[in-house]
């Protein structure tokens, strides 16, 4: 009997067991249920939730990157209109060439010294009067920036040397040597002044007197071109002047009459003289001639001209007009300018010596005077007589005038023409 409770405890301490394990996990469920439920809701939530978590974090972190990159990529669209800020006027990108040399402006400006051209202060791309005077200067190099740019240095250069504006103003010029070789008249058309230049070849009374001193002859021919660059009236420019020129009205006209004027020999004081004066010319004066008239041509310089046009540029030549006989001058112009004309050349205006404007004259005797007043010690006397002299010295040159053609006849006046189709061309540069 013994064996069978040896092999019933077993199981029944096995039911016992089972009972037991049972057992505790019913009361651990009913009479803890809280702290269970929070083992289980603290625990595994908890693991659950961290994966979750950082699954969120890093396409939270992807989807800042990418708008982190928008956002970059977002200034852009702002760049442009920073680009076109500026919004630079139409002539400087309708014109090849003046944007560059408006850059490099203010360097020439600064290593000349001098800011003046014709009139103008030299300003900024803003500053209609400084565009036209740049379009100039480009337009006299055909487009070539860095030969505009050598050029209005060396212009500047020789007006900061030269004070061409004090020439005009101020500047006293042998009447003997002088006198009636040059005029300026300056009429109406369109409402806006049309200049006249006027130089007479025929009046020179002593080739070697007048010609003698070149540097004193482009001192006497720059202020007259100044008194018609004046008249051009550029530093009250309201307009920027075509490129092609054709729509430009600070130029001028220029009438060169040769009456008189053989052409057998050249002088070389002419020759040395208009060299000269060429060379500053087609430096500091480029592209303000409309049309150039020579007037009282001989045949053999009508020919001189026909070739010409064989060698110049159309854009050079198709300013020349060389004009037997002075009177059809007038022709050549709207009758609104051909009544104001001289009658000497076709017109029914007054006669140059008698209305035309001039630079200031001198007798010599009266220029000797005054240099050697310079040298002496200013004093009281001295002061109170120099403003009686001007008036002086007006009259004995109106009376002059009638005197020029017969001295015109001399043969050492004949040459002085040969050359100056060359220095019209310079001019027309």
């Amino acid at each position: 009997m013994d064996p069978k409770p040896v092999e019933q405890t077993p199981a029944a301490e096995l039911e016992k067991r089972e009972e037991a394990v049972a057992a505790p996990a019913a009361p651990e469920a009913t009479d803890k249920p809280s702290e269970t439920s929070a083992v289980i809701n603290t625990e595994i939530p908890a693991k659950d939730a961290a994966p979750e978590a950082e699954e969120p974090t890093k396409e939270t972190q992807a989807e800042e990157q990418e708008t982190a990159k928008d956002v970059a990529a977002a200034p852009e669209p702002a760049a442009k209109p920073e680009e076109q800020k500026p919004e630079q006027p139409a002539y400087l990108t309708k014109i090849p060439g003046l944007s560059q040399f408006f850059e490099h402006l203010a360097q020439i400006l600064s290593s000349t010294g001098y800011n003046e051209m014709w009139g103008v202060t030299l300003k900024d791309s803003e500053d209609v009067p400084t565009v036209n005077v740049l379009i100039k200067f480009l337009r006299a190099n055909e487009g070539n920036v860095q030969g505009a740019e050598d050029q209005l240095r060396k212009a500047l250069e020789w007006r900061k040397k030269t004070d061409p504006l004090a020439l005009a103003q101020s500047g006293r010029y042998s009447a003997s040597k002088y006198g009636g070789l040059g005029y300026l008249t300056t009429y109406e058309q369109d409402g806006r002044p049309l200049v006249f230049t006027w130089n007479i070849y025929g009046a020179v009374k002593d080739v070697g007197s007048t010609f003698a001193d070149s540097d004193e002859f482009v001192k006497w021919r720059a202020a007259l071109m100044e008194l018609a660059v004046q008249d051009l009236k550029m530093k009250d420019a309201t307009e920027v002047i075509d490129y092609d020129g054709e729509k430009d009205p600070y130029q001028m006209i220029q009438v060169h009459d040769y009456l008189n004027v053989k052409f057998f020999r050249m002088d070389p004081s002419v020759r040395a003289a208009t060299k000269k004066t060429i060379d500053v010319f087609s430096t500091a004066y480029p592209e303000l001639l409309r049309e150039k008239f020579f007037v009282n041509v001989p045949t053999i310089m009508g020919w001189m001209f026909s070739a010409m046009k064989l060698i110049l540029s159309r854009n050079t030549t198709r300013k020349f007009h060389p004009i037997t006989n002075g009177v059809n001058l007038a022709r050549e112009f709207p009758a609104v300018i051909a009544d104001k004309i001289p009658k000497t050349y076709g017109g029914k205006g007054p006669e140059l010596k008698d209305e035309a404007r001039t630079v200031q004259l001198v007798e010599d005797s009266v220029q000797k005077e005054e240099a050697k007043d310079e040298s002496k010690p200013v004093d009281a006397s001295g002061e109170s007589t120099a403003p009686e002299v001007p008036p002086k010295t007006e009259e004995p040159i109106k009376e002059e005038a009638p005197k020029e053609a017969p001295a015109a006849e001399e043969p050492p006046k004949d040459e002085i023409a040969k050359e100056e189709p060359e220095a019209a061309t310079e001019e027309a540069k």
